[in-house]
Order: C-alpha cells, then sequence, then structure tokens
C-alpha cells in the first residue's frame, strides 16, 4: 500500500468496465483491500444497482456511474465524480472496451464498428489517462494499468479482428510512453494481457477454475478473474514501483491468437 498521508483515507481507485467481467473481479478485489472504488458501465444499470448495494451491506465504499469510455464528455464526468467523493485516485485500472465477437475481415466490417472499437479501447485509453494523471502528479504518486491482450506487444496478426487488435497493441505502445513520461512524478504505468478468459470465470475465483470447465491452459486449469487481480492488486502496491512499463501476460502458457487460428 502507498505511505500514510499520502493521499485520504481510505485510498481510492477508479476501475472503468468495473460492473462486470474481469473489471468486476478487480473492483471486488479493491474493496476487500479496504479502497473506496468507483466503477463504470455503459449499459448495465440493473447489475450496477445490485454491486452496490452488495458493497453497502458489506460496510464498502463503492459508487457505480454510467459512463461510455468512447465519448469525451463522459470520461471527463466520471473522473470528476470520483475525485469529488473519493480524492485523487491512487489506482486507475481501464477495464473497459468493446471487443468484436463476430469474426470478420476489416473489409467486411461496417466502418461505424470498427471505428467503434478503436475509440472505445484506444481514444478512451488516451481521454482517461488525460484526465486522471494530473490528479495523480497532484497527489504525489499513482497506479495506472491498462488491459491488452496475449501477445498484444508483438504486433501479432489476429485476422478477424483487425480493429481490436490494432486498439490494443495502440494501448500498450501508450502505456510504454506514458511509464516513460510519468516516472518522475512517482506514476507507474503497466499494462495487464489476459489469456481466454470466458464467462462465468471472467468473475470467477481460482478454487472455481481448478473445479474446471472453461478453457484449459497448459497449467491444468482455465483461468479466471481473480488471477487478473491478482496481478493488479501487486501493481498497485507501493513497493512495486519499480515496475512501470511493463506487459504482464496472464495466460497460464495458452497461445490464445494460435488457438484462435483453429
Amino acid at each position: 500500500m502507498p505511505e500514510s498521508g499520502r493521499s485520504k483515507a481510505p485510498l481510492s481507485a477508479l476501475v472503468t468496465g468495473g460492473v462486470e467481467g474481469l473489471g468486476r473481479a478487480v473492483a471486488e478485489a479493491l474493496l476487500a483491500d479496504g479502497y473506496a472504488v468507483t466503477v463504470t458501465h455503459r449499459s448495465s444499470a440493473e447489475r450496477a444497482q445490485q454491486f452496490a448495494e452488495q458493497a453497502r451491506r458489506s460496510g464498502r465504499s463503492l459508487q457505480t456511474l454510467q459512463a461510455d469510455a468512447g465519448k469525451s464528455e463522459d470520461v471527463a464526468r466520471s473522473v470528476a465524480v470520483h475525485v469529488g467523493a473519493f480524492g485523487a485516485p491512487w489506482a486507475f485500472v481501464h477495464a473497459a472496451g468493446p471487443f468484436l465477437v463476430r469474426r470478420r475481415t476489416l473489409v467486411d466490417t461496417p466502418p461505424e464498428e470498427a471505428l467503434a472499437v478503436v475509440e472505445g479501447n484506444l481514444s478512451s485509453a488516451i481521454r482517461y489517462a488525460q484526465a486522471v494523471l494530473p490528479h495523480m502528479r497532484q497527489a504525489g504518486g499513482g497506479r495506472l494499468i491498462v488491459f491488452g491482450f496475449d501477445r498484444a506487444g508483438e504486433l501479432p496478426a489476429w485476422p478477424g479482428r483487425a480493429p481490436y487488435a490494432a486498439a490494443k497493441s495502440g494501448v500498450l505502445s501508450l502505456a510504454k510512453t506514458l511509464a516513460a513520461e510519468e516516472a518522475p512524478y512517482r506514476i507507474t504505468v503497466n499494462a495487464v494481457c489476459p489469456g481466454d478468459i470466458r464467462d462465468p470465470l471472467k468473475e470467477g475465483t481460482i478454487a472455481q477454475a481448478r473445479e474446471g470447465g472453461g478453457v484449459s491452459a497448459p497449467v491444468g486449469r482455465s483461468g479466471s478473474g481473480e488471477d487478473i487481480a491478482r496481478v493488479v492488486r501487486f501493481l498497485l502496491e507501493a513497493d512495486a514501483d519499480f515496475l512501470t512499463g511493463n506487459e504482464i501476460y496472464v495466460t497460464g502458457g495458452l497461445d490464445v491468437l494460435d488457438r484462435s487460428k483453429r
């Protein structure tokens, strides 16, 4: 944890896409660690309300907020709401980002759909970084984490997923650049790259993954949201300040892109 007195207690975290999926697993882990957490969602109002009620019953500090990561005004509003409630975030975790479920070549993908994927993944990361980093600088430090995909740092070909692959590879390049720019301000920036983790295990535990189901990786089990949350929690520690500009692949040894070709 950061040094006491660095910011208001409790420490706070802003998690985009934190109502469902891997973002939810991260948000729940941070709440358990005592963070005051803001989670955003684009269109999951019912689950957001359920999450807020669950946190309230547990005595944890959570606020949920509807915000489209692809819209500048929503990005600015979500950061302002978080800062107004909890102060400057020690942690920003960008788990939001649309994925193209249907595999299509770029030529066969409607332009508006392709650009929405880029806006929701890459442009949103830029907007949030510009909105969050000044607050972290003023507070004396922080942790910024973005999400990629398996081997994204290699700029791999991913046929049928061109807009998503291009956007996420751009996100990793952004993270490396921000890591260099923000190091003097005691801010680290890293990318967590999940493997093939599927519902319902995106919000599941390692114990549940070991029970079976989902996609088995070479390590002998599926991945889970807890696997991702454990890595995020480690990166948020004060003593993780020597780790910045990294891509951390959480795949269980499974080559996701190779599998996707079969």
